[in-house]
């Protein structure tokens, strides 16, 4: 009997999946749409009031996402004000759609991240995800990779798309 030989494990790659960039608290939306008089005008001490009423234990130790979903203008105080009452909780707010908090936190922990662990390394970037990824995650993480690693791949070990590879002689 033949044995079945591993080729992908004997081969050094290193995979990358970007999702596991993901913000590992919960992001939760705060429309201020529902805090306007009239869809339109924020009134200071109504807010103000309505926030006092709020049970901000929802956003304990929560990423929150504070956008308006309809067209008005909205002063800044409002966005420190709902700080102020967050904060306390260990919760984080942005602003953003939910959606868009998620994008900029990922962006965020990408640009971050200590990409020297690839230092001359062979490097598949993971092609399919749970939930879809925004393309620049893609391009920040190349962006990193082309200084540390010696070839970049995308897609998954058993089928990849050659992106990149490090001229020969140079040292990584």
């Amino acid at each position: 009997m033949e044995l079945i030989e591993n080729k992908v494990a004997k081969s050094g790659l290193i995979t990358i999946d970007l999702q596991a960039f993901e913000p590992k608290k919960e992001i939760v939306s705060f429309d201020l749409k529902d805090y306007l008089f009239m869809e339109m005008i924020l009134k200071e001490k109504d807010f103000r009031e309505d926030l006092k009423k709020l049970d901000w234990s929802q956003f304990e130790n929560k990423i929150i996402a504070v956008h308006c979903s309809v067209d008005a203008i909205i002063a800044h105080w409002a966005y420190m004000l709902i700080v102020a009452h967050a904060a306390p909780l260990g919760a984080k707010v942005y602003f953003g759609k939910a959606d868009e908090v998620r994008f900029q936190l990922m962006n965020q922990a990408v640009e971050n991240h200590d990409w020297s662990a690839y230092q001359s390394k062979r490097v598949l970037i993971k092609g399919c995800s749970d939930s879809e990824l925004h393309p620049s995650l893609y391009l920040k993480a190349t962006s990193n990779l082309i200084n540390v690693a010696d070839r970049i791949m995308y897609g998954e070990a058993c089928s990849f798309v050659p992106v990149y590879r490090a001229p020969k002689g140079s040292k990584r």
